[in-house]
């Protein structure tokens, strides 16, 4: 063989060998910062350091890679040997564990048991507070305490048909759904055997008759003494009044005695 056709040769061979040798973008490069192994200046980080997850952030109409040490909210974290991933969760979810398993839903939804749903299933009440599917609380009252002594307006004797009261305490408050908190008291109408009150335990009516009959020194005192004052002085208006008074008197006497006259 001649050393043309060797050269020739060696030319023939040189494409196949360009075609099996890795082909690196001419924007891509191996001294990127953080925590990226390989990135472009169009695309963000191509691929992470260990240890880091790889996800996409969009930014107006494009996606940049960013790698992080942990994913964001909306997303959750999956480990391949190649590739540490963020993925992002469902629609209706706000955080994930994994695919299938919502920890916190968007607003409108309520969580069961990992799904985002839109009303809660039967004998569950969802909570506003909590956007959780939480079960119903119905309320839970004590029992009852004794009846009381029988009582008729705050006393104890003085009578014969009273009242005696028992009372209970709310345990459980119930829920929205819950069933209602029954009475706390309670009344009957009891019969016992008529005794009379000991002065200290007079009624309050007898004791407020007492207070307002005056006694008698504070009766004289308030009927008014005329002896010692003086009499009033006249005007002279009321003098002149009282003779026109005095002149019509004496002229009515006067006409009645003519009329008895005239008729005999």
């Amino acid at each position: 063989m001649t050393l043309g056709g060797a050269c020739s040769g060696a030319q023939s061979q040189l494409p196949a060998l360009a075609r099996e040798a890795p082909r690196v973008h001419p924007n891509v490069s191996q001294g990127c910062q953080g925590g990226c192994a390989t990135c472009s200046d169009y695309n963000g980080c191509l691929s992470c350091k260990p240890k880091l997850f790889f996800v996409l952030e969009r930014i107006g109409m494009k996606q940049i890679g960013v790698c992080l040490s942990s994913c964001p909210s909306g997303y959750y974290g999956t480990r391949y040997p190649d590739i540490n991933k963020c993925t992002k969760c469902k629609a209706d979810c706000d955080t994930c564990f994994n695919k299938n398993f919502c920890t916190k839903c968007k607003s409108g939804f309520y969580l069961h048991l990992g799904k985002c749903l839109d009303n809660c299933p039967e004998g569950l009440e969802a909570n506003n507070h909590t956007m959780e599917c939480v079960s119903i609380v119905h309320c839970e009252a004590s029992e009852w305490s004794p009846w009381s002594p029988c009582t008729k307006k705050g006393k104890t004797c003085g009578f014969k048909r009273g009242t005696e009261t028992r009372v209970r305490e709310i345990i459980q408050h119930p829920s929205a759904k819950g069933n209602l908190c029954p009475p706390t008291s309670e009344a009957r109408k009891c019969t016992v055997q008529r005794k009379k009150c000991p002065k200290g335990e007079r009624g309050r009516k007898g004791r407020e008759r007492k207070r307002k009959k005056p006694s008698k020194e504070e009766s004289k005192d308030a009927i008014p003494d005329n002896k010692g004052l003086e009499p009033s002085r006249e005007t002279p208006e009321q003098r002149e009044n009282k003779q026109q008074q005095k002149k019509r008197k004496v002229q009515d006497k006067q006409q009645k005695s003519v009329s008895v006259s005239t008729v005999h």
